[in-house]
């Protein structure tokens, strides 16, 4: 293999592709007349990202990802040269070369599943920041630590939940499609960043994929279970609150600090108004009052500070109407006007102290 690319087009797909792939795994580079791959395969994940290049010689080799990830990040070079010496990847500057170590051909990327439809990119990148943050990030139910994808017609629906908030995004389809699936919500995530333009939504028999002109990320799904929006109840509201998001979240930040352990704040809703207070044994008391258009009963649900911040970050600069409903169910947080991504966050209570 003799190839030519951008180092820093290089880079960016060889580091795009070892985020996505276990921290020891090799990176197969594949080069053609049609340019250069960076793929890797793991157990149940793919995944392949595309570079412009100039082949001399046709090839592929499998080389280490973190020394090749690091080097390409320090080069100061407008091309590189990947030259195979024997059992060593060579990467020829004009006064410098670096070689890594070839390691045993692992298996190709095969191709995604069949496609279902297609999804602006940047849609998708934007409500699965808000979604997959909802999912566990270690649990023993695997089933909170996805996010479920769901199509039906010209409507995606992404939904995620670690038990005590849910989020569910929901945003158009470029042509009709079907499919129900769990996704690991860090590599969904992860592979939605990456994108460009329009992603492709790959499915096939416990597997999904995404793709784009210059990328795919390809793996096996979990079981969708019971994760819906509709086993939260959520047909009773007592209380709507409308307010600015960011002036809810700055108070939550300033009357927080007086919080106990838990971090719980109380938010009192009285006549075009709500207080927001906290009290710490150790430190005081604080209490905050913000306007804002209230309807419905007078009611004082307590909240986890973190939980209520992030539910105000997805819906920064915007106004937020909260939905508040009776006893312990949940909190219905979504933008007074929506935009193309259309979010329902819902935020359980806690029990105050």
């Amino acid at each position: 293999m003799d190839v030519t690319a951008p180092a820093h087009r290089l880079s960016a797909a060889v580091s795009a592709a070892s985020r996505l792939l276990p921290a020891r795994a090799g990176l197969r580079l594949e080069a053609a007349a049609a340019g250069l791959t960076v793929a890797g395969v793991a157990s149940d994940l793919a995944v392949r990202f595309g570079c412009p290049a100039t082949t001399h010689t046709d090839g592929s080799v499998v080389v280490p990802a973190a020394p090749l990830v690091e080097t390409l990040k320090v080069l100061d070079t407008e091309l590189v040269r990947l030259v195979v010496e024997g059992s060593r990847l060579a990467l020829r500057l004009d006064n410098a070369r670096f070689a890594l170590p070839l390691l045993p051909e692992s298996g190709a990327v095969s191709d995604p599943p069949a496609k279902v439809s297609e999804v602006d990119g940047a849609a998708f990148a934007s409500a699965l920041r808000i979604v997959a943050g909802t999912a566990a990030k270690d649990d023993p139910l695997p089933l909170f630590t996805g996010v479920r994808v769901q199509a039906a017609g010209a409507g995606l629906t992404l939904t995620a939940s670690d038990r005590y908030r849910m989020a569910v995004a929901r945003l158009p389809l470029s042509s009709p499609g079907s499919l129900d699936v769990l996704v690991p919500a860090a590599l969904l995530s992860e592979a939605a960043r990456q994108a460009r333009g329009r992603v492709g939504l790959h499915v096939g028999p416990g597997r999904f994929g995404v793709s784009w002109p210059e990328g795919l990320v390809a793996t096996a799904v979990l079981d969708a279970g019971f994760l819906s929006e509709d086993s939260i109840p959520s047909g009773t509201v007592d209380t709507t609150v409308s307010l600015p998001a960011d002036a809810l979240a700055a108070a939550v930040r300033r009357v927080g600090v007086y919080a106990e352990d838990r971090r719980v704040l109380t938010l009192e809703v009285g006549d075009a108004q709500v207080r927001l207070a906290s009290a710490r044994q150790d430190t005081g008391e604080a209490e905050e009052t913000l306007k804002a258009d209230v309807s419905g009963g007078r009611t004082s649900p307590s909240f986890q500070a973190r939980y209520l911040l992030d539910a105000l970050a997805a819906f920064a600069g915007e106004q937020v109407v909260l939905s508040i409903q009776p006893g312990m169910r949940a909190c219905i947080l979504r933008a007074a006007e929506p935009g193309e991504v259309a979010l329902a966050y819902y935020l359980m209570p806690m029990l105050p102290r």
